[in-house]
């Protein structure tokens, strides 16, 4: 079983970058993997991705470490449902993004989904081990050990999340505490506003609470210096946008300079 090296940065608050990939395109996924990013997040939750896509994008990303880039592969689920987690898992993902995570019971669910029971840990997972996950059927050892590389991270993203903030980064399991900005903002009644002083005293509770019980914090860049102000505030894990965003950027950029 391969060592979970996002939980292994996320553990030792090792700063790293990723991106977003919401086309839903093995060739995009395989491209982003080649632009030296650590990690990338298959999105199931805004985007046009299902289990048989993300699997398709799983092994593009692997294709793409075989050649040696170093691309990690996540998955963020469209919502706190075990069923979701239990097949985000058995296609081959050990990292997943749970959304709206909203108490420390949300956050010991999305700890207990990604967990096969053992006796111990209270883990509801339910075990399969024909699934790629267990390189179907081929690997006597990925039951005994996908526990141990399991890594949740839960999104902090409204008002009720914010209020519980200290219970949910207290839960044991909880790798990361991932900050959404836009739906913070929202749901503080400003929408559009992410870098409003209430929705930035927000962030910063967010970021002591996982400092209290260390964990890392992890948030979603719109720009460069966007993703300089999370690292600044002491963010490690940082998304850089996504795919459709360097597509666009790219694409109007280039045909802007052309008629400048």
């Amino acid at each position: 079983m391969r060592t979970n090296a996002v939980k292994q940065s996320l553990l030792d608050h090792t700063p790293t970058v990723g991106a977003w990939l919401t086309l839903g395109s093995p060739a995009v996924a395989e491209v982003m993997a080649h632009c030296d990013f650590d990690w990338l997040v298959i999105d199931l939750e805004h985007a046009p991705n299902d289990p048989q896509s993300a699997t398709e994008q799983l092994r593009a990303l692997g294709a793409a470490r075989e050649s040696g880039a170093r691309s990690e592969a996540l998955i963020r689920i469209a919502e706190l449902d075990p069923v979701l987690v239990k097949r985000a898992m058995d296609i081959g993902c050990q990292s997943i993004i749970v959304p709206n995570v909203n108490t420390a019971e949300h956050a010991e669910l999305a700890v207990q989904a990604m967990r096969f029971p053992d006796g111990e840990n209270g883990g509801r997972r339910g075990v399969a081990g024909l699934v790629r996950a267990g390189t179907y059927g081929l690997d006597p050892e990925y039951v005994n050990g996908a526990n141990g590389q399991a890594c949740t991270i839960v999104q902090i993203e409204s008002a009720e999340a914010l209020g519980n903030v200290e219970a949910i980064a207290a839960v044991d399991g909880v790798d990361c505490l991932f900050i959404g900005t836009a739906d913070l903002s929202a749901s503080l009644g400003l929408l559009g506003q992410p870098t409003h002083p209430v929705v930035r005293g927000g962030i910063a509770r967010i970021i002591a609470a996982a400092r209290a019980e260390g964990k890392a914090v992890g948030a979603f860049a719109v720009s460069v210096d966007d993703a300089r102000w999370y690292r600044e505030q002491g963010a490690e894990f940082i998304a850089l946008h996504s795919d459709v965003a360097w597509l666009a950027r790219g694409a109007m950029g280039a045909r802007e300079e052309l008629f400048a």
